[in-house]
């Protein structure tokens, strides 16, 4: 799956700017240091974020950012959405003409469904789930495990 800094780092912001809240705005430049991310790359995501409505910015000696709305309204998705992030598997969803030059590959079904259930996945976990944890109802589940050579080993807890 290809994800890039951009969309990680607004989720991790705005993480963090939900557990530190409180009742004062959080400055950039506090996020910044506790996520040790780019405070210039932060000043240009949390654009995209008060444009989208997510964040509210405040002027002044006690200056920062706020949520726009509570933790538990507001997706993962819609996070990733606002600063133009795309979750996509491999060039199958590209949305050019095909994956093969004007052809769709063999497995571009099996690509494209599976970026659908991480697209779902995403639009249904808030951001106060982040915090607190993601209910187990939300989590794969029954996930085999392959064990032996070269298998890998995936389960679900």
């Amino acid at each position: 799956m290809e994800l890039n800094t951009k969309g990680r780092y607004a989720v991790m912001a705005m993480a963090d700017l939900a557990k530190h809240e409180g009742d004062n705005a959080v400055p950039l430049s506090q996020i910044a240091e506790r996520q040790q991310l780019s405070l210039s790359y932060l000043e240009q995501i949390f654009l995209r974020l008060r444009r989208a409505g997510l964040v509210e910015s405040a002027r002044g000696r006690s200056g920062g950012y706020r949520l726009g709305r509570p933790p538990a309204e507001i997706v993962v998705g819609e996070i990733m959405a606002a600063v133009e992030e795309e979750t996509r598997m491999t060039r199958c969803m590209d949305g050019g003409i095909g994956c093969l030059g004007e052809e769709r590959c063999l497995t571009h079904n099996l690509w494209r469904g599976l970026g659908g259930h991480i697209a779902a996945f995403l639009w249904n976990v808030s951001l106060a789930e982040v915090l607190d944890g993601i209910p187990p109802d939300k989590l794969a589940k029954n996930l085999p495990t392959q064990r032996g050579a070269g298998g890998i080993g995936w389960a679900a807890e």
